[in-house]
């Protein structure tokens, strides 16, 4: 391994949390293997995130400015990547597992004839050389990946790495990256955003979730859910089920295909525990399941099981909630 070139992607000017912990596994991987760490960010501007990158480990950050890059264009985005990459010859690139990064990291490793690894969980050393750690089937197993070619770019899953910590003192140098792009190079544009509301705790973000599944029976039993959500401090989620039934928002979506979650307590109400669902629930602390099926796979991944109808319980245990923490 030559070097290390973490993808930092930004919002508002500042690093969002999965760059943070991109950056910190960076970080670490390049300290551990004694090679050096290089990042780039992409924007209309780049100065912010750029000395957030140096602070967080990077001795080098490779700037792609420019106004087009505003907002996130995937053709584009990978036009100041692929610069990236040529710029530093480093030959692991890191991605935030986030979707854009889920999608960037693919497509570039397609452009650079690189291989592609995501949804990493972890990392060893083999010889200086690194093997790439991720769940399988459902989560059930873990499968450790060797590179077979020179390049291997890697998306993190999200919620799986400890950030990196800023340190305002570290130095480093900003290269701006010489690279012509046009908006002719998209092959899709931003027609309309819509910003969804938000009311409490972001899903990805929360310390406690509740969620529920199709063993609801129903859209209506979700709002004692956001009641018991709300007395914890945490948001709701859902199963996919739930959500192809139209019960609640796709947004709401818990699992491989949805939301990846790893809060503190995670309590699953009238969930089977299917694999896709489990699997976006691997970080999860503590898991509480309550379903009346003994033979739901849940149970398996749950550390506190309830077999019993959710109707006699949920009232209950809210109630005494409220108790505890006078709500």
């Amino acid at each position: 391994m030559r070097e290390i070139l973490v993808y930092a992607a930004s919002q508002g000017g500042e690093l969002t949390k999965p760059a943070l912990e991109a950056l910190g596994t960076g970080r670490r991987l390049a300290g551990e293997a004694g090679v050096p760490l290089s990042a780039v960010v992409l924007g209309a501007d780049t100065d912010g995130p750029a000395r957030a990158a140096i602070a967080c480990g990077a001795g080098k950050v490779y700037a792609a400015r420019n106004p087009i890059l505003a907002n996130f264009q995937p053709d584009l985005y990978l036009r100041g990547l692929e610069a990236a990459a040529a710029a530093s010859g480093a030959d692991v690139l890191l991605f935030p597992g986030d979707g854009p990064g889920r999608e960037l990291a693919g497509r570039l490793a397609h452009r650079l004839g690189a291989g592609a690894v995501t949804e990493v969980v972890g990392y060893r050393l083999d010889g200086g050389v690194p093997l790439w750690v991720r769940p399988v089937y459902g989560g059930k197993a873990m499968a450790v990946y060797a590179p077979a070619r020179e390049r291997v770019v890697v998306a993190l899953r999200p919620k799986t790495q400890d950030p990196a910590v800023p340190d305002p003192s570290r130095q480093g140098e900003v290269v701006p990256l010489a690279f012509e792009v046009s908006e002719a190079e998209a092959v899709t544009r931003v027609v309309e955003k819509i910003q969804e509301a938000l009311s409490g705790v972001r899903l990805e973000d929360a310390r406690v979730v509740v969620a529920g599944g199709r063993g609801l029976g129903g859209p209506e039993p979700f709002k004692d859910l956001e009641e018991l959500a709300r007395i914890l401090g945490g948001a709701v989620g859902a199963s996919r089920a739930a959500c192809d039934a139209g019960w609640v928002p796709p947004t709401l979506q818990v699992g491989q295909t949805g939301a990846i979650v790893a809060p503190d307590l995670y309590i699953a109400i009238g969930i089977s525990g299917a694999s896709q669902h489990l699997a976006g629930i691997s970080g999860a602390k503590t898991v509480i399941a309550i379903n009346k099926d003994p033979e739901a796979p849940i149970f398996k991944r749950a550390n506190l099981g309830i077999v019993a109808d959710y109707k006699t319980v949920l009232p209950a245990l809210t109630a005494e909630l409220k108790k505890l923490v006078g709500a």
